[in-house]
């Protein structure tokens, strides 16, 4: 740990604890709009509207990097604002449409599996015997918890999986690919630029692609993008960042464990979701998994979807 005093240890523990839990309650509040036969991409729009004022101050207050960034910097942040947080959040609400969120937060939680092959396939970073074993665990876990779900759903099950696992790999590319911008933009700037970029390309998909009216939905689907927007998107993604500077990424990995739990408690109390034994062992084998590899080696700066 980075402070010594324990009280102030305790204090950064429970912040990230509460950012973790705030990110896992998304796909519940997500469930529970889809009941009033909302689009994927008008909830979207709804979560990114509402979040949009919220990263348009932080960025105004926001002191610049001393560092100049030019239009090959800025372009990129572009196309990682667009992989990663409209490509990895359109995915994840289209897969919702079709499985649990118990189950969506266990495939999502696999994305630093998936850094650590891609920084091996493009960046030629090494994979330990460590991190190799841990892969292999989370995804033979992963394997284990689908196994029921799958006989019971069948192919619903499976595309729903799919369009899941495509958001878990397009933000592993995010965080892959922006790993050397956050330095020169600093983390807030850089988080607040890209969710303003993803936004303007949800309202473009919207225009483009989405023909329905934005108006007209119970008031509750309201409320739950509002919700999505401040509870699940700015609050825990600015929780997060302050602590894994605190305490460093692979410490906060082992915080990271309690998402896939506290999505499994909170979709069994909202939405009456239940897993059976054989998908509970499947996702203590996942956080053990991903706990290992975060632990072996830090791949990943930030954490949410």
């Amino acid at each position: 740990m980075i402070k010594n005093k324990k009280g102030f240890t305790w204090i950064v523990i429970a912040i990230g604890i509460l950012g973790v839990i705030l990110f896992s309650a998304k796909a519940v509040m997500v469930k529970l709009a889809y009941q009033y036969n909302v689009t994927a991409v008008n909830l979207l729009m709804f979560r990114m509207l509402f979040s949009l004022p919220f990263y348009v101050l932080v960025l105004l207050f926001t002191k610049k990097s001393e560092q100049k960034q030019g239009k090959k910097e800025y372009l990129w942040l572009v196309v990682f604002g667009i992989i990663g947080y409209y490509l990895a959040s359109y995915f994840d609400f289209i897969g919702l449409q079709y499985i649990k969120a118990s189950i969506e937060r266990i495939i999502l939680f696999i994305y630093p599996t998936i850094v650590v092959l891609l920084s091996r396939i493009f960046l030629k970073r090494p994979i330990t015997k460590v991190q190799l074993m841990a892969i292999l665990l989370t995804y033979f876990g992963v394997v284990v918890s689908f196994w029921d779900e799958l006989g019971i759903e069948g192919s619903q099950f499976l595309l729903g999986a799919t369009f899941i696992f495509l958001s878990a790999l397009t933000y592993a590319s995010y965080l892959t690919g922006s790993d050397w911008l956050i330095p020169k933009f600093g983390v807030t700037r850089f988080t607040s630029y890209a969710m303003i970029i993803s936004c303007g390309a949800v309202v473009l998909h919207y225009l483009i692609f989405e023909h329905t009216t934005l108006l007209g939905y119970n008031a509750n689907v309201y409320w739950l993008g509002l919700g999505m927007a401040l509870l699940s998107t700015v609050i825990p993604s600015y929780l997060v960042s302050y602590c894994i500077k605190e305490i460093g990424a692979s410490n906060f990995a082992i915080l990271g464990g309690l998402g896939p739990i506290s999505t499994i408690i909170l979709a069994s109390i909202f939405l009456g979701e239940r897993l059976t034994m054989l998908q509970l062992g499947g996702t203590l084998l996942v956080i053990v998994g991903i706990i290992a590899i975060s632990l072996n080696k830090s791949t990943y700066k930030k954490s949410g979807s």
